[in-house]
């Protein structure tokens, strides 16, 4: 048997980013503080931290579905993919820093262009691990053949894009678009799905 040039089992990856992707949302949460009244009203100050919380919660959730089905798709890792991976945690893991600092100022510019900037990092970040896992894995995988076309991917990259810059002149535009892509991508990326079950019998067949 001739040795592959990449491990097949990319369960430890997966785990090693779920448990990231998990203190990343318990350090958000941690952000939301009690408020200092006992009535109902006394809630409306924490709203703004709570929503841009709640968006946070959203965005690492479709992270960490989509990244879950992707490496479920590909049929193995090496070691940029797995640089690309840390990469990719490493921009996810500033999320708690701009939406506590949005949750504070929720309408200021500035804020609102870093929220939107970490936004886009992460974007990047997530469309340098998929090149990376077509590289591993062949131009001719049901993989690869999923993500040739990404048209969601760069609708994303623009809205980030122009949030920034938005940011300046009408903040709640901005949110308007952070909520339009988080609605884009709440449905899983079916085109990965249909690549796990067109290379299961494949990756069946590499396990024996």
């Amino acid at each position: 048997m001739v040795p592959t040039p990449f491990s097949t089992d990319s369960a430890r990856v997966e785990a090693f980013s779920d448990g990231v992707m998990a203190v990343i949302i318990t350090i958000m949460v941690l952000e939301l503080k009690a408020p200092q009244g006992a009535s109902l009203a006394s809630l409306q100050a924490i709203l703004p931290t709570f929503s841009t919380y709640l968006l946070s919660f959203i965005f690492i959730g479709i992270y960490w579905n989509n990244h879950h089905h992707m490496l479920r798709a590909a049929e193995g890792v090496d070691g940029r993919a797995m640089w690309a991976n840390l990469h990719l945690l490493f921009w996810l893991s500033l999320v708690p820093f701009t939406t506590s600092w949005l949750g504070r100022h929720p309408f200021a510019s500035v804020p609102t262009a870093l929220y939107a900037f970490v936004l886009l990092c992460d974007a990047i970040a997530y469309t340098l691990l998929q090149y990376a896992l077509v590289a591993v894995n062949g131009a001719d995988t049901p993989f690869s053949k999923a993500v040739s076309s990404d048209l969601k991917g760069k609708i994303s990259l623009v809205a980030y894009v122009c949030a920034i810059g938005v940011a300046f002149l009408f903040p709640p535009i901005s949110d308007l678009l952070f909520v339009l892509v988080a609605a884009l991508w709440i449905v899983p990326d079916r085109r990965l799905e249909r690549a796990i079950l067109a290379s299961g019998p494949a990756a069946e067949r590499k396990r024996e």
